[in-house]
């Protein structure tokens, strides 16, 4: 169902960054919500919001550079619906690509006192309590933590297609180098962790989900994976990252995309992560050592590297595709280009 406009759809309000909620009202969770030439399914993201059991709850928006009607219809949801709890972020202006559009909400949103932080993508259905399970599963804990969930897989009608694959092994770090498990439209942080991500400097090959995912397993943070599906995840040839609807399916969609971008991928945020020092518990910087200087040496250092405890994909095969790509890299001449965002996400 379509978000009903306001009677005079020329008089709506001009974007501000003022606009938020009244100083009476307290939410507690920020949904970030980052579009680009959304049109197309972008009113049924926007009501599967309203029809959330957590009531409480306010929208970041920033629009990335749209050409269609996706900020009309943006406009004609904060002058109706959401009227009152919305809050657009212009600053910094310009097209910044997921990650950074995203990054941009996330130090938006940290800024106020809210219990938590979902990413929210414009071409997906919300559960009605995708909210609620997030919000139950990570408080009350002063750690960071990171929730994320499976998905229900449907086509661009919202016809069910399949289910997301089950995790076959926990997540977390250093696994979280060689595989994202946190897709980003189930993605919630609870406060400190969106502080923590927040803070962060992202390196410009990564996706925001897996990034997120990997600072907060880094830090020592908990990550739950919820086994029960709360998002509709719709599958269609504008998606920036698709979801295979098996682990075999996933293998074979890694082997055909070759090593090339996946390395350069794990490259970045090695450097990343180590350019960062406070992001990491002493065990997570041990860890890094070790991959680092696989990446850096010879065929000795590697396999050290790959001796490491918990450096492995969810199966056995998708473990035996990253040794041999590991074992088989050579070090780049120059620094790495960045690779498509497609490649990033989900590897």
């Amino acid at each position: 169902m379509a978000v009903s406009a306001p009677p005079h759809p020329g008089s709506a309000p001009p974007l501000t960054a003022e606009r938020t909620l009244p100083a009476a009202r307290a939410p507690t969770v920020a949904i970030l919500l980052s579009t680009f030439n959304g049109e197309q399914f972008l009113d049924d993201q926007l009501e599967s919001l309203l029809r959330q059991t957590v009531p409480d709850w306010v929208l970041y928006w920033r629009d990335d550079g749209s050409s269609d009607n996706t900020v009309d219809i943006m406009r004609r949801f904060i002058a109706g619906p959401g009227a009152g709890r919305c809050h657009a972020v212009l600053d910094p202006p310009g097209r910044l690509r997921p990650t950074g559009s995203f990054m941009a909400l996330l130090r938006a949103a940290v800024r106020t006192d809210v219990a938590a932080v979902a990413f929210a993508d414009q071409d997906d259905v919300w559960l009605p309590e995708k909210l609620a399970r997030a919000v139950a599963a990570l408080q009350p804990d002063p750690r960071p933590a990171l929730y994320c969930s499976r998905q229900l897989l449907v086509d661009e009608a919202l016809r069910h297609i399949g289910v997301s694959a089950r995790l076959q092994q926990p997540p977390g770090f250093p696994a979280a180098l060689t595989q994202n498990v946190a897709t980003g439209c189930t993605l919630v942080l609870n406060q400190a962790a969106a502080r923590l991500v927040a803070g962060s400097r992202p390196p410009p090959a990564t996706l925001h989900d897996w990034w997120s995912y990997l600072v907060v397993s880094a830090h020592g943070g908990r990550v739950v994976a919820d086994a029960t599906p709360t998002v509709l995840y719709r599958q269609h040839g504008g998606n920036a990252v698709g979801a295979p609807v098996s682990m075999r399916r996933r293998f074979f969609e890694a082997l055909r995309r070759g090593p090339g971008a996946f390395m350069a991928v794990l490259r970045g945020h090695v450097a990343a992560l180590r350019a960062q020092p406070d992001l990491l518990t002493p065990d997570a910087a041990a860890a890094l050592d070790v991959v680092e200087a696989g990446l850096q040496g010879g065929v000795p250092q590697r396999l050290a590297a790959l001796q490491l405890g918990g450096l492995s994909r969810q199966t056995w095969q998708e473990t035996l595709m990253f040794r041999l790509w590991f074992l088989v890299d050579h070090p780049p001449a120059s620094p790495p280009g960045q690779p498509q965002a497609s490649s990033a996400g989900r590897m």
